[in-house]
């Protein structure tokens, strides 16, 4: 590379990354804490998860019934939300709103708070964190729009890193401290390797999560993700934004059926369906499901989930019963089924699943996914934790090599010795 064209972009980087690298570093952070929530969260629940086996001949409640025991004990909120899942032993969740949900038992109708609260508001705080730096009301989008930037300007430092990074000789000699950690080193060595290998090993995956990071943040980059496939971008941001299913109308008089019997028909066409969700019809303003289904990747709602755009300025008139089904064997490990039925006569009108996509969609989806590492599974998801650990260093070396430059130590002076002083002449002469 031309040493004045090196010079400009050393000089941009460090610039970029003395600005947001505290920023950086909180996102970082925060993204390594959260990367196994599903997996701590779900571990942490289990035993108010778990439903005690019914007493001999009782009778499983309805669905209705359950959501009725909910609005007893949560008359505040409605109910957004229903899963169920295959596991025998489990309660039905019932989602509140967008960021609570309860567990009901399927046959005592026993409405329980979900556990693991102390992690469920450790991984809140740090979500918010990652999020929008922790703000809150009207400063919320202040805070989003900061963390959107500092996420480009951290993908800029990525693709310029490698460049200032590229030997000037590739030999044994020049690449073997910036490839590993040489033990032993103090100081700006120190550091100096520390952001060399760092930075070398993680940027692969730094790249992959700062730009799906911006595709989630920015419409624009979400548009540009159909726009290279050459497919049209959808009017609703997100991965799984579809438009509503038009319903027959039905005549009048006619009550739809029972939420078991919709449940029944979905599970009749699954194959090894693992956990099936219901998005219940909610007041306006009242805001979309809350929950996630059990075992379902963050993003499928929740608190780090994407709005979808199912139900805002969908059409007037009978609403389908729409189902997210999770099947136990699926590629890719995100995959869903989407299944619409008629509510007044428990037909499928639409399913639509992952090869159902059109390209763009699938990528899309793919970036979602990737960005917490869940798209590969607890092995993803320890990479994208490593990596985003790794960036915490960066920062820090990043700091520590500009502070050197710009304060440098000052170097004492070291004093001399004095000088014996030689005995008096006289003295000599009195000696002798």
């Amino acid at each position: 590379m031309n040493p004045k064209l090196r010079s400009i972009l050393f000089w941009i980087h460090l610039v970029c990354g003395l600005v947001v690298g505290l920023v950086v570093a909180v996102m970082s952070f925060t993204g390594a804490a959260i990367a196994f929530e599903s997996q701590i969260v779900d571990w942490a629940d289990r035993d108010a998860r778990h439903a005690a086996p019914p007493a001999e001949g009782a009778a499983r409640l309805t669905l209705e019934q359950m959501i009725a025991k909910v609005k007893e004990a949560k008359p505040a909120v409605p109910p957004s939300g229903v899963t169920v899942s295959s596991e025998p032993d489990s309660m039905v969740t019932v989602a509140l709103g967008r960021g609570a949900a309860v567990y009901v038992h399927p046959y005592t109708g026993e409405v329980r708070e979900q556990g693991a609260r102390g992690w469920r508001s450790f991984f809140h705080t740090m979500e918010e964190l990652h999020r929008w730096l922790a703000a809150s009301g009207d400063s919320r989008a202040v805070g989003k729009a900061v963390t959107g930037v500092a996420n480009l300007a951290f993908l800029f430092l990525g693709l310029t890193g490698i460049f200032l990074w590229w030997p000037r000789k590739w030999n044994p000699r020049a690449l073997r401290p910036i490839l590993w950690f040489r033990p032993g080193l103090k100081g700006k060595a120190r550091d100096f390797n520390w952001h060399n290998v760092i930075g070398f090993w993680a940027l692969p995956v730094l790249v992959v999560l700062t730009a799906s990071g911006a595709v989630i943040s920015y419409k624009w980059a979400s548009n540009l993700v159909f726009t290279l496939t050459g497919n049209e971008p959808p009017a609703a941001q997100g991965p799984t934004a579809s438009a509503p299913v038009a319903v027959p109308t039905p005549a009048p008089g006619t009550q739809p059926q029972p939420l078991d019997a919709q449940f029944a028909a979905v599970m009749k066409q699954s194959n090894a369906w693992e956990a099936i969700t219901l998005r219940l019809a909610t007041p306006q303003g009242a805001g979309g499901p809350g929950g996630r289904p059990e075992g379902a990747p963050r993003g499928e709602g929740g608190p780090r989930g994407e709005g979808r755009a199912e139900g805002r300025g969908g059409p007037k008139g009978p609403q389908a019963s729409v189902f997210t089904v999770r099947e136990q064997e699926r590629w890719p490990l995100f995959a869903t089924n989407t299944v619409s039925l008629d509510p007044y006569t428990a037909q499928s009108l639409k399913t639509e699943t992952y090869a159902d996509f059109n390209s763009g969609r699938k990528l899309r989806t793919w970036l979602r996914f990737l960005h917490t590492g869940e798209a590969l599974g607890w092995m993803g998801q320890l990479i994208a934790a490593l990596a985003s650990f790794g960036a915490v260093f960066l920062v820090y070396t990043g700091y520590a090599l500009s502070w050197r430059r710009f304060v440098p130590r000052r170097k004492t002076q070291p004093v001399a010795p004095e000088s014996p002083v030689a005995p008096p002449a006289e003295s000599k002469t009195n000696a002798a």
